[in-house]
């Protein structure tokens, strides 16, 4: 199994190597493409290239014209098969840090919860990608305060890390009447204000915690970006009279997610490449937003 890892991780960083190589001929064949669509010339470096990029061109199709990342290779089966989560915590942790794991679990899933004990992360990452688990979600504390979530997608990554602010628990929230129950359906997901590049990686790592819902489902789980804070709801809705009169429940729990670095690989690799990483002063600007507008 050992070896099987190492030589899977060897061929996706092969494969990750050549998109540059292949980047660079996409971009000789779209200017090829531009100037038999406009009638122009042939750009004057590519002259010698014109008749062998003109062959390639003409067997490519849908699927070939725009070259794969790695990043399509990442979530690859994401569609085929639903996510297997393992939720655990920072050694030792403490009875709200434990409370929050177990409500985490009830959010995603598929998910089931590890007591960390004494293993370090390289073992729980060994036996998740024996056991097929597709993400581990650690969640780290601070003085009792969860303060930190990372999201590592297996087997070879990204990993995002998270700053965690404002966790409210469900057993935290006042108003006991007004929170709905907790159902196990599949819900439906609101990502909300992801429009840039990042906001979409970042998307795209959040949503695929998730397996596809059913459409009738009343559950709802909503991540919305303000000013590069993630804001997650987790809400169910009931139709009394009809769909002019809808009750919206929330069920927790609530908490704020803050990026501060995606990395190539998953959370045991410590020489794995920054993919993207907050430093001191990108903020300086007001109105420099990294996720969305």
């Amino acid at each position: 199994m050992l070896r099987r890892n190492i030589r899977l991780r060897r061929e996706y960083l092969y494969r990750k190597s050549l998109e540059g190589k292949e980047r660079l001929l996409y971009e000789k064949k779209r200017k090829i493409r531009e100037a038999l669509e406009e009638g122009k010339p042939f750009p004057t470096e590519l002259r010698n290239e014109e008749a062998a990029l003109r062959k390639e061109i003409e067997l490519e199709d849908e699927l070939t014209a725009v070259p794969r990342t790695h990043i399509d290779d990442e979530y690859a089966n994401a569609s085929e098969v639903d996510p297997k989560i393992l939720i655990t915590t920072s050694r030792d942790p403490s009875a709200p840090l434990t409370q929050f794991a177990k409500e985490l679990k009830i959010v995603f899933p598929n998910a089931q919860r590890m007591n960390r004990g004494g293993q370090v992360i390289s073992e729980i990452i060994e036996t998740c990608r024996a056991h097929e688990f597709t993400d581990v979600i650690l969640v780290h504390e601070h003085r009792g305060v969860p303060d930190g979530l990372i999201i590592s997608h297996l087997p070879f990554g990204p990993t995002a890390y998270f700053g965690l602010l404002n966790v409210v628990t469900r057993h935290e929230i006042r108003d006991k009447k007004a929170m709905g129950t907790m159902p196990e359906a599949y819900p439906h997901i609101i990502l909300n204000n992801f429009t840039t590049k990042l906001g979409e990686r970042t998307a795209n790592i959040l949503k695929h915690l998730f397996p596809v819902p059913k459409p009738d489902t009343k559950r709802v789980v909503t991540f919305a970006n303000q000013s590069d804070y993630i804001s997650f709801r987790h809400h169910i809705y009931e139709k009394h009279g009809g769909a002019k009169s809808i009750e919206l429940k929330e069920i927790g729990p609530r908490f704020e997610l803050r990026l501060y670095q995606i990395k190539l690989g998953t959370v045991d690799q410590t020489e794995a490449q920054n993919e993207w990483v907050i430093r001191p002063y990108m903020k300086t600007t007001k109105k420099r937003d990294f996720l969305g507008a």
